[in-house]
């Protein structure tokens, strides 16, 4: 019962692997949400605090109030986040990233195929003249002289 091993088919890791992006992209978009109403928030407080509360409100850059360029640049990053999780990952999701790893896997197969044949074409191995097979087994060999060869 518990040796049991669970098989798990291709279906299985693919469903999974399409819930899983279905989730991150959900999260990611409820975070784009969750930025969004914090920056309406935060720009409206921004605007209160310095216009009817009137913290700072001698202080400007370049001619403008400091909670304009706040804005600005906080719905600069919100810009950048939009763009990140619509457009981004549009182009460069899953599909794109399998695609990516196939191909940089058969360039770099092409390239170690062609680096062997290299290899191969400037240092070759020494063939051998025959192999020794069992017939090679049977034959007597005569014990070598410590003297060296005989001369006759």
């Amino acid at each position: 019962m518990f040796s049991k091993k669970k098989n798990e088919s291709k279906i299985d890791y693919e469903q999974r692997e399409l819930y899983e992006n279905a989730r991150r992209r959900t999260r990611e978009k409820k975070r784009l949400f969750r930025h969004f109403v914090i920056f309406l928030i935060g720009a409206v407080l921004l605007i209160v605090l310095n216009e009817v509360i009137g913290w700072q409100q001698d202080f400007q850059i370049l001619g403008y109030d400091w909670f304009v360029w706040a804005v600005l640049l906080w719905a600069l990053i919100l810009i950048i986040h939009f763009f990140n999780v619509f457009i981004v990952n549009s182009f460069m999701g899953k599909e794109w990233e399998a695609k990516e790893t196939d191909r940089l896997v058969k360039k770099q197969k092409e390239k170690i195929a062609l680096l062997k044949e290299k290899v191969e074409r400037e240092h070759p191995l020494p063939e051998n003249k025959k192999k020794p097979g069992p017939e090679d087994d049977n034959k007597p060999t005569r014990p070598l002289d410590p003297r060296g060869p005989i001369n006759s």
